[in-house]
């Protein structure tokens, strides 16, 4: 099992608290062709040819994750060995209550050999495993105040912020320099974990 690499925040993140990292450089970002996606308040987790697993790989088990191991074996057995579909599992209700989702696990990475795939060629291979993609907020060049302006237009009672990714594909180990998030402040509304609380389902769409 392989954990899905930490997202650093972007300087401008309010949502960063003393455990979290901070792009040091927006220099990786600052590219003709950049994806900026929702920020999806669930819980990591990596779709592999032998199962799925959360971000931090445990025994414990929670009810919350019963619907995604079924989904993920009906996924699994299309998956070469060293290729992770990553996403997050959005059965159970975090801080965000979404009430028409697509889908209780929406995608945001294909990694095959420790090469994170272009966004382009991710979507394709979601559509024939039938994997519904997180929605995308922006597509296009860089541009100076960029993310400013996507944090304004954020519905901060519905929205846990947004990730942005360069298109093009990329190596793991760069995902420092890559792949950035900006995190609404205060996200966390309860001091009791999710997994601890009472499990309340979100809602699909109709």
């Amino acid at each position: 099992m392989k954990k899905y690499g930490r997202t650093f925040h972007l300087p401008i993140s309010p949502g960063a608290t003393s455990d979290d990292k901070i792009m040091s450089s927006l220099d990786g970002l600052k590219v003709e062709d950049l994806v900026v996606t929702e920020k999806m308040d669930g819980e990591n987790t990596t779709i592999h040819s032998g199962g799925s697993h959360a971000r931090s790989p445990d025994s414990r088990y929670h009810p919350s994750r019963d619907w995604l191991k079924a989904f993920a074996a009906g996924i699994s057995p299309y998956l070469m060995e060293g290729e992770r579909i990553v996403g997050e599992n959005l059965y159970a209700r975090h801080s965000v209550a979404y009430d028409a989702l697509p889908s209780y696990f929406l995608g945001f990475a294909w990694i095959v050999h420790e090469e994170v795939q272009p966004w382009d060629l991710t979507l394709a291979r979601f559509e024939e495993l039938r994997v519904q993609a997180v929605p995308t907020l922006y597509r296009g060049p860089y541009q100076n105040g960029i993310f400013d302006r996507l944090a304004k237009s954020l519905d901060l009672t519905r929205q846990e912020g947004f990730v942005v990714r360069t298109a093009e594909g990329f190596m793991e180990s760069a995902m420092p320099e890559r792949v950035g998030k900006y995190v609404r402040e205060g996200h966390v509304q309860s001091e009791i974990h999710w997994m601890k609380a009472e499990l309340i389902p979100n809602k699909l769409a109709d």
